[in-house]
């Protein structure tokens, strides 16, 4: 009796550990990740591309910034593959390193006037390293609290490190808003520097964390069992096809609207709109906090309602708020701006994030696991995320300013998504419910007659 209460104290524990744990690192990865895209929209242009025109300044920084889009789904099948194979811990600590170092040795690149168009190819080089590691860092932290989660509590445990996406926003734009309020002198030949130097405070903090983690009993029973598979991400791509493409196309736009509104929306509203640029940061501020609050509250909610239903109400609700948002930005009143921008970043882009650590991990059996959610996902992110701020900059100028076909491409994603998700699996416990209430009625019916 008493061994069994210690196991219970243990496991209870341990996935609050795991939870907090993948939240925390995940948050310090996400920093890295989107301290780069802020600088992409607002320095990186004059830092690395002078010598072009403003707009295509912009269009040549979001170039660099796509690379690490591209690494992505490199990184989910490499270290999917050893997280199916080794462990999920061993590689959430590998993905860490690399994407904490190539962070701070940006910082110390030298520019263009200094060493020309090689400037740019290194940071090329090192966003495409950060992309890999975020590639293998999102599918090992949520199965991390997935997998030590208890049933029925799946949706909130797992939304924690989606949760770790507004942590690692607010944390960015907070740094660079800071070093915003510098001369702009000072600000582009130092200034943009100390946000990604210090990363290296951030990367001690995460590893010192996520050491004390227990590996996934998930991957424990695959072990024991002796169901480990010779080359995970092949068998994905052989015998789960339909989950895989399942998921790119459903994710594709909740990816899209998210660096839209985070990353696109910052070039669009200083640029097009003459908006300033301690204001935009300050809402992204805002919304980042909301998604750090609102993320578990929507995780619950979907052990409640089930994930897919929950991801889906989300993708109506992209759909129908598109014309808003880009209708509250063309106001450029700064009360209308700011919502517009916390609405997007905080309450819509949740929802559909949310349940998606339980929703996409039903997908795969343990063994495959890792290798699955993170290449669909990955490829998902190149796909939405990494072409989405080209193609609207793109969208933008054959529009000559005007965000109409921005407006169709996004509803149209999102109508793709939507049709996508139908074919998920759905929670398995909302179908036994809904079985045991089918079989109740046909009882009573029974009885009745």
């Amino acid at each position: 009796m008493q061994n069994s209460y210690v196991t219970d104290v243990k496991a209870k524990s341990s996935h609050r550990l795991a939870g907090i744990s993948s939240m925390v690192g995940t948050t310090i990865e996400w920093y890295d990740f989107f301290i780069y895209g802020a600088a992409a929209a607002l320095i990186f242009n004059k830092l690395f591309f002078p010598n072009l025109d403003p707009l295509t300044g912009v269009l040549a920084a979001f170039g660099t910034y796509a690379v690490g889009f591209i690494g992505r789904p490199l990184g989910g099948i490499v270290f999917g593959h050893f997280g199916d194979k080794i462990g999920r811990k061993s590689m959430l600590l590998i993905t860490l390193m690399l994407m904490g170092i190539p962070t701070v040795c940006i910082g110390l690149l030298p520019t263009y006037e200094s060493i020309g168009y090689w400037a740019a190819i290194c940071l090329v080089v090192l966003r495409f390293i950060q992309g890999m590691a975020m590639g293998g860092e999102w599918g090992g932290a949520v199965l991390m609290a997935v997998e030590h989660a208890p049933e029925g509590g799946k949706g909130f445990w797992g939304s924690l490190p989606q949760a770790s996406t507004g942590g690692g926003l607010m944390l960015a734009s907070v740094a660079l808003g800071l070093v915003s309020l510098l001369p702009e002198q000072a600000l582009f030949s130092w200034g943009w520097r100390i946000p990604f130097l210090a990363s290296i405070v951030l990367l001690a903090v995460g590893w010192y964390i996520r050491v004390k983690v227990p590996e996934s009993p998930d991957f424990e029973k695959v072990k024991e069992a002796a169901k480990e598979v010779k080359v995970p991400a092949l068998q994905v791509f052989k015998s789960y096809p339909k989950e895989l493409i399942t998921i790119i196309l459903s994710r594709a736009a909740e990816n899209a609207w998210f660096y839209l509104a985070s990353t696109f929306a910052l070039a669009y509203t200083t640029t097009q709109l003459n908006i300033p640029r301690q204001d935009i940061l300050f809402a992204t501020i805002c919304g980042a906090v909301v998604i750090m609050v609102i993320t578990p509250i929507f995780g619950h909610l979907s052990d409640k309602v089930g994930q897919k239903n929950m991801f889906r109400f989300g993708l109506c609700v992209l759909a129908l708020y598109s014309y808003p948002f880009f209708a509250m930005l063309n106001t450029k009143d700064p009360v209308w701006v700011w919502t517009a921008i916390v609405l997007a970043i905080g309450v819509v882009f949740p929802i559909m994030y949310a349940p998606q650590s339980q929703l996409f991990a039903r997908q795969f059996p343990a063994e495959i696991r890792y290798s699955g959610i993170s290449i669909a996902v990955q490829f998902a992110g190149v796909l939405g995320g990494g072409l989405a701020p080209l193609i609207a900059t793109k969208l933008l100028s054959i529009g000559q300013g005007s965000p109409h076909l921005i407006i169709v491409y996004i509803v149209s994603i999102a109508v793709v998504a939507i049709i996508a998700s139908g074919f998920l699996k759905p929670d398995q416990k909302l179908n036994t419910i809904k079985s045991l209430g089918n079989e109740q009625v046909k009882s009573s019916s029974s009885h009745i007659g």
